[in-house]
Order: structure tokens, then C-alpha cells, then sequence
């Protein structure tokens, strides 16, 4: 099953209820869990790209920029544009290697986003992280939010971690390896349990810290996930370790 609709959010948290009761307090403290898709292909996952490590409102600025200059859909005309057109939008020579090793995977058909969104998440997760500049964790917000795969969990991301940590009572966040094995429970819907442990995040510190996948214009002040703060202790419950 894709994730493409609000009713599907609420199926697969209706079947984590029943698969693990520890997140019956997640959900109820979360409230709305959002959806967060966002458009696919090469447009989709530059948008992953732009947003990385800058505030929210920096990267809806230069979003718009960058696709006011040129069709973020056509490798041939990323690759055609000159050093000065990037730095007009705002990017960073390490963004702009990597924008340019996306589009020239695009165009030699290295990277299909048709076959990408068809194939099983290990599968599409490597031929992503194969191009230059694409980590794991970006690979993995792109099928979460842009393709809507049901089944991926960003073990790496931190609030995902300070999260966990603090619903299940641990002392310090679990490593991405731990954090992962423990995600392996909500399987075959870690994609939803990602979307409500950001969700629970937000409703706990008043910051969403969830990724910013298509950026839309926000207060400069709220930053990526980069500069996530710690949870406060709930009831019984030790502060997870801030970073």
C-alpha cells in the first residue's frame, strides 16, 4: 500500500494500535499526524536537497529561485546552467555538485524514479545513495514523502531518536542500528510510525522537527532537523540526552 491520503495515515496508525500497545499514549498525546507528501521525481528530491541544513524560510526562498530559473524537471537544463545561476538562487558549491550528479544520473538513466518507486525500499534506497552527494537519510525522506512508501524509518534522524527515546523510557537516544531493530516492530508500517513520532515531537516542544521535504515559506527562526532540541522528561520519565 502507498501512502497517498490522510485516510491511509490514519489505517496504518489504526493497525500500529494493535500491533504495539506502547504507542497507544504516542498517538493520543501526538494528535494529527500529517501527511506530508510531496511532489516526486527529480523536482521532489531536489526540494530534499535545497532544504538540507538551512532554516525553513532560507530554504522556501531559494527554492522558489531556483525553480523560477529553470524546469527542475529537465536534467539537460540543470546541467546547461552556469556557475553564476546558482549562486544567484542561493546554493552552495557541495548543493550544486549534487544537484549536478542527480541530473546527470537523470539523464544517462542511472536514476529512474519510475523504477525507484516500484521497487522495494533496500532496492530504490541504494540506487539513490549511488549518486554522488544522496546519504542514506535523504533516500529515505524521498521515499517516505515523495514516492509514499509504507514501510521506511529514518533511524538516523534525530528526533526520531530524542522521540523513541522519551516514549519508551530510555535514558539516551538509541543509536540509528538500535533504533532501527526496535523500528522493525512497526513493520510493514514504520513509514506512518516515522510521520508519528515526528508528530509527537512536535506536540511535546512546540517544533515541528520533522524533514522539510518541499519548502514552503516559515518563520526564519524554525530550523531543519539539523538543530532538533531535546524532549522534556514526561510523567516517570528521564530526559533523553540532548546532543
Amino acid at each position: 500500500m502507498t501512502i497517498r491520503s490522510e485516510a491511509d495515515v490514519a489505517a496504518a496508525l489504526a493497525a500500529l494500535r494493535d500491533i504495539d500497545p506502547r504507542l497507544h499514549p504516542v498517538i493520543e498525546a501526538a494528535g494529527s499526524v500529517p501527511l506530508r507528501r510531496s511532489a516526486g521525481g527529480l523536482p521532489g528530491l531536489l526540494g530534499i536537497v535545497t532544504a538540507q541544513q538551512v532554516s525553513r524560510a532560507s530554504a522556501a526562498a531559494i527554492f522558489a529561485r531556483f525553480s523560477a530559473a529553470l524546469d527542475l524537471a529537465d536534467a539537460d537544463a540543470i546541467l546547461a546552467a552556469d556557475d553564476a545561476l546558482y549562486r544567484a538562487v542561493g546554493l552552495s558549491r557541495p548543493k550544486q555538485r549534487t544537484i549536478h550528479a542527480l541530473a546527470e544520473a537523470v539523464r544517462d538513466g542511472r536514476l529512474d524514479f519510475s523504477r525507484i518507486e516500484a521497487a522495494p525500499a533496500d532496492d530504490a534506497i541504494a540506487e539513490l545513495v549511488a549518486v554522488h552527494g544522496i546519504g542514506l537519510w535523504t533516500a529515505e525522506c524521498y521515499l517516505l514523502f515523495c514516492a509514499g512508501h509504507p514501510d521506511v524509518f529514518p533511524a538516523g534522524d534525530l528526533a526520531l531518536q530524542v522521540a523513541v527515546a522519551h516514549t519508551l523510557g530510555f535514558e539516551a537516544r538509541p543509536a540509528p542500528k538500535r533504533l532501527a531493530d526496535l523500528a522493525e516492530a512497526w513493520a510493514p508500517h514504520r513509514s506512518v510510525a516515522a510521520r508519528l513520532f515526528w508528530a509527537y515531537y512536535a506536540a511535546v516542544t512546540r517544533r515541528d522537527a520533522a524533514p522539510v521535504t518541499r519548502p514552503i515559506a516559515a518563520d526564519a527562526s524554525d530550523l531543519s532537523t539539523a538543530s532538533s532540541p531535546p524532549l522534556r522528561p514526561g510523567p516517570k520519565r528521564r530526559l533523553a540526552k540532548s546532543l
